[in-house]
């Protein structure tokens, strides 16, 4: 049994310690300085209450761990994943920040951890996807990639309730984007390029933001015309978004922003994740397109009652995690989403939560399915 410790035991890093835990193959200890979120962990978890940001304390805790995964707030990564080096323990994290990011890569600079960031939904897994099907092209043009995660039934004017991290998502709102465009690597601003489209009859938004595309844009930098990550939601929120944050100047108050966020949204576990990836290119002397298209609902995972939010972050995590276990991945250095292989990721037993039918290449399926 290898011992990992999870550090915040909020709505993701809950579900990861409860998929972990019930795989029986780890022991699980989960940190956080909020008893509550501790409280409702399940038996058999180890508790530990603490504040993350303590260094020396962390350090302490990780000290033999075989690993640690970082459900945190994005502006601890870098603290984390430097107490995880020290201690000598491999280092993964949901993060869509793109400034902590980098600075785990300087520090998996000749570590001997693996340090993999970013093993979400997105970034996370749609770079998985993305980077399968660019590699059945024989010269690419454009990858789109789009996700969201949305509730099921909408009723308030931003058509949206709040299923992840509110810091995360408002640091996604605000911070630039990273795009290849015409060939050249470039910033871009969130919220702006806004189109629209629909899947299953039903019609969606998507806009700029930052941090899904991981390490995506340095892999197939040189290789592809067009590259970016939109997040998708129901028309007419990204015009709200702009209203607070540009012209109410909440971007330079995100405290507020986040208070009257958590205060005036509710929360929904009825929830959908929408996954839409297209890749053009020259294939056999013919100009293709080929579509990934995939839809997650709430539902349980391995018994577990989940959000689909929860289900797919949690599971993506949990999977590379095993494949780290079981010699599938390096154990040394940066590791980046897109060395891992979609085959393997759908293989393994978390990572089935995001398995199509295979009769039908833009299915639903519900998680029950997949257990």
């Amino acid at each position: 049994m290898k011992n990992v410790v999870v550090l915040g035991g909020g709505k993701i890093g809950g579900a990861v310690a409860a998929l972990l835990h019930g795989s029986g193959d780890y022991g699980v200890t989960v940190a956080d300085r909020d008893a509550d979120n501790l409280a409702h962990l399940g038996s058999g978890i180890g508790r530990e209450a603490m504040d993350i940001g303590d260094s020396a304390a962390l350090e302490r805790l990780l000290a033999g761990q075989y690993a640690v995964i970082s459900a945190a707030p994005y502006h601890l990564t870098t603290r984390i994943a430097f107490a995880a080096k020290t201690a000598g323990a491999h280092y993964l994290d949901l993060t869509e920040d793109v400034a902590s990011t980098r600075a785990v890569r300087a520090l998996a600079d000749r570590a001997e951890t693996a340090f993999i960031p970013q093993c979400g939904l997105a970034p996370g897994f749609i770079s998985i996807v993305a980077q399968d099907m660019a590699a059945r092209f024989d010269s690419l043009q454009d990858v789109r990639l789009r996700v969201g995660a949305l509730p099921v039934y909408p009723s308030n004017a931003l058509s949206y309730n709040l299923t992840w991290s509110t810091e995360g998502l408002i640091n996604e709102y605000c911070e630039p984007c990273e795009a290849i465009v015409h060939g050249e690597r470039r910033e871009t601003t969130a919220l702006e390029e806004l189109e629209s489209f629909a899947l299953d009859g039903v019609t969606y938004e998507a806009f700029n933001t930052s941090g899904g595309l991981g390490s995506l844009s340095e892999t197939l930098a040189g290789r592809v015309r067009n590259l970016n990550y939109r997040t998708i939601r129901y028309p007419g929120h990204a015009t709200i978004m702009k209203l607070l944050l540009n012209d109410l100047g909440l971007r330079h108050r995100r405290d507020v922003l986040k208070d009257i966020l958590e205060t005036n949204i509710p929360q929904t576990a009825q929830d959908v994740v929408v996954i839409f990836v297209t890749a053009s290119g020259w294939r056999e002397g013919r100009l293709t397109q080929e579509t990934y298209a995939h839809k997650v609902y709430a539902g349980k995972v391995r018994g577990v009652p989940m959000s689909a939010i929860q289900a797919t972050t949690a599971s993506s995590v949990c999977a590379v995690l095993d494949l780290l276990a079981t010699g599938a991945l390096r154990a040394r250095g940066m590791v980046r989403q897109e060395e891992i292989a979609l085959g393997a990721f759908l293989d393994n037993r978390f990572g089935r939560v995001y398995a199509r039918l295979e009769d039908r290449p833009a299915a639903i399926v519900h998680l029950e399915a997949a257990e």
